[in-house]
């Protein structure tokens, strides 16, 4: 998996292309928790380019949903597909991220 970075304003944009699979956990985990350090807090998720998430990589985002809710912060989800709606509205990871249609809807979700 390849994680792009991209500042915008004060939010760190992290854009990971390919399966988000068990091997790829914890190089995501560190790339967002660098960018919450860099960027107060400030990061959107883009999972446009996330083709299939396994059962590891769905325990990850609620993981980060809920460390992001223990800080006062939300876990800011851009451009799910309709799978990966209906299996974060399955999941309890629905319930600790915000999801949006596109990357510039959820940087401006922070004004």
């Amino acid at each position: 998996m390849q994680i792009e970075v991209q500042q915008q304003a004060a939010v760190s944009v992290l854009s990971p292309r390919g399966p988000l699979q068990s091997e790829d956990v914890e190089p995501l985990r560190e790339c967002v928790r660098s960018a919450v350090a860099e960027s107060m807090g400030r990061v959107v998720l883009d999972v446009s380019r996330i083709p299939f998430v396994d059962s590891r990589g769905l325990e990850l985002l609620a993981e980060l949903g809920t460390e992001f809710a223990d800080a006062g912060r939300v876990l800011k989800l851009a451009g799910p597909d309709e799978t990966m709606r209906e299996v974060l509205a399955l999941t309890e990871v629905g319930g600790v991220c915000e999801q949006f249609g596109d990357v510039t809807t959820a940087v401006r979700s922070f004004s």
